[in-house]
């Protein structure tokens, strides 16, 4: 059953996702060749808390840290290691956050240094992606018509999406109805209405869609060992329209970076 959120509710819920927002802003910097992932993600954790949240992934079924961390072909769900980041790599970071009675959850891949033009392609593309899917967030638009703008997009310009890994509703819980497929049909799955809080994340493959599971029960990889892009954003309806909760401006502000184009639905 979808929850759908009052204005209070979304706006405590922005709080929540502009958290997870500053996280990452935090770690940009940091994210460069002989970078640790475990370091870094025990910077994540102290940071969160010293703002008034709660690790979001921590114990969550399980998983041990407070980021997944996703090198490379590695899609999502990532454990953070001691392995240092090389240039050329990409990094994967999902962050969330428990505030407020509610959760933020969003991600970006970022290249780390120098990285190989189709690489940076790749980034490109699913990031634009993910603008493409929020921008079918209409009241009266269909679930379907996220995932179908999401996969036109990206099978178009010759990659994968991966199908057994989905965006979800959010609220006081992590994951709640719907689920938002990256994929599907136009004008199909449950009316998109006023308050419906969603996370939209395309993971997107520099080639199959087909994915495996390593045996740590968590690390999702591509079938192939290409590389595999994720970004992702928490989305409210208001007055009909999306309105995004997170943002990454902290990233690019961050790195220098002037993409606030992206920012703009």
């Amino acid at each position: 059953m979808i929850k759908y959120k009052t204005r209070e509710e979304i706006e405590l819920m922005r709080e929540s996702a502009q958290l997870v927002s500053k996280t990452l802003g935090l770690l940009a910097p940091y994210i460069v060749p002989g970078a640790i992932p475990l370091e870094l993600d025990k910077m994540a954790e102290t940071f969160i808390r010293d703002h008034g949240g709660e690790p979001g992934f921590l114990g969550m079924y399980g998983f041990p840290n407070s980021l997944c961390m996703s090198p490379n072909a590695q899609v999502v769900h990532g454990i953070p290691g001691k392995k240092a980041m090389q240039n050329g790599d990409i990094l994967s970071v999902d962050c969330g956050v428990f505030m407020n009675g509610f959760y933020g959850d969003h991600a970006y891949t970022f290249p780390v240094g120098e990285v190989a033009k189709e690489t940076s392609e790749l980034l490109e593309v699913t990031k634009a992606s993910l603008y493409a899917g929020i921008k079918e967030v209409v009241e009266g638009n269909r679930i379907g018509d996220i995932g179908a703008a999401i996969q036109e997009y990206t099978e178009s310009r010759g990659y994968g999406v991966v199908r057994e890994l989905v965006g979800h509703g959010l609220g006081t819980k992590m994951h709640e109805d719907p689920q938002v497929p990256n994929y599907g049909k136009h004008g199909r799955g449950k009316k998109i209405q006023e308050g419906l809080v969603i996370a939209i994340e395309p993971m997107i493959n520099l080639g199959t869609h087909r994915i495996k599971q390593l045996p740590d029960g968590w690390t999702i990889l591509t079938a192939d060992g290409k590389n595999s892009a994720h970004f992702e954003h928490d989305v409210a309806v208001i007055n009909g329209k999306p309105e995004i909760l997170s943002t990454f401006q902290y990233i690019y502000d961050a790195l220098g970076m002037d993409r606030a184009e992206y920012e703009k639905i």
